[in-house]
């Protein structure tokens, strides 16, 4: 199994602006043509945390999505971040792996962030979704998903997890601290892409955009409050061996869960 090089795109948003957020995005996207597996993107990377959902929803044959299909075929890599979706009648904070194929898996959030009222302009999702890539088993999850460890527990059929956000600079340490912890409880890789500067409503964000390996230490990231991108390796062998020598996930507990 081999290694997986991933990319962290850590930016600032227009605001309530797709077509400017996908050409910014373009370019910042245009050297990473063959040189990574996987690019992550800010939660609703088109928008910025927007609650006007009916406004600014795509459908999955929409603007955003024909751009992401394009940039993950020209460079070659699967591309991860969350964008407003309508989908039969309904609006969802959606996260989306597209394929360099064109293939599409996606996640809807399902913790959604009342202290903005996220849940009277969103409907939550009721799936957990692990995506195989490059024969890699990721989990995909966004932002107040990292509050909730029994929702994102690796049953043994985890190797990375992905958490893309808008995360207020307010709350940066539990957000460092929160992905430490699924790191070492889950025996896994990984990944917190958040974005950076001020957002419509004021609410400014520094980063903090970071890849933590299974032991829990930093191995990668990007500069806080500043806009950058990251190329950070996974190492397969260095999980394996890991989890060979010390399986504690072998004595972990049960939960049933209830959504």
């Amino acid at each position: 199994m081999q290694d997986l090089r991933v990319t962290l795109v850590q930016s600032m948003l227009h605001w309530e602006d797709a077509e400017a957020n996908c050409a910014m995005f373009s370019e910042k996207l245009a050297p990473l043509q063959g040189v990574t597996d996987l690019i992550i993107l800010p939660e609703m990377f088109s928008t910025g945390f927007s609650m006007r959902s009916h406004d600014l929803s795509e459908t999955m044959d929409g603007a955003t999505i024909a751009w992401m299909r394009g940039q993950a075929k020209r460079c070659n890599a699967a591309i991860y971040g969350s964008v407003i979706i309508e989908d039969n009648g309904e609006r969802y904070n959606r996260g989306l792996f597209v394929h360099p194929d064109g293939s599409i898996d996606h996640y809807d959030k399902r913790h959604l962030f009342r202290m903005a009222d996220e849940q009277n302009y969103f409907t939550a999702g009721n799936e957990r979704v692990v995506v195989a890539w490059k024969n890699w088993r990721i989990l995909l999850q966004v932002c107040y998903d990292l509050r909730f460890p029994v929702f994102s527990r690796n049953r043994g059929d985890v190797d990375a997890m992905l958490y893309v956000a808008n995360w207020p600079e307010v709350r940066r340490y539990p957000w460092s601290q929160l992905l430490i912890a699924r790191a070492i409880e889950n025996q896994a890789y990984v990944v917190g892409l958040n974005r950076v500067g001020m957002d419509g409503k004021g609410h400014h964000y520094s980063g903090d955009s970071i890849v933590i390996d299974p032991r829990g230490a930093q191995i990668g990231g990007v500069a806080p409050s500043e806009e950058g991108i990251a190329t950070v390796l996974l190492d397969h062998t260095a999980l394996q061996d890991f989890r060979d020598k010390f399986p504690a996930g072998q004595d972990s507990d049960v939960f049933r869960l209830e959504l």
